[in-house]
């Protein structure tokens, strides 16, 4: 469950590598998820959280 943004719901998404010749094979693009400390309702917990969510301030950091 580490590739799941726990504020956004962001989560992995699917496509094909294209090769020069057009060939088309599975692949994988995953999210930038971070395991940060954050300040949730008061209490300090682990979430594993996306970097877009970190920067742009969704989540509160515990220090």
């Amino acid at each position: 469950m580490g590739k799941i943004c726990e504020v956004c719901g962001k989560g992995a998404m699917s496509g094909h590598n294209v090769s020069h010749s057009n060939r088309k094979t599975n692949r994988v693009w995953l999210p930038n998820t971070q395991r940060v400390r954050v300040n949730v309702g008061g209490s300090v917990r682990h979430m594993n959280v996306c970097t877009r969510c970190l920067r742009s301030g969704k989540v509160e950091r515990a220090l």
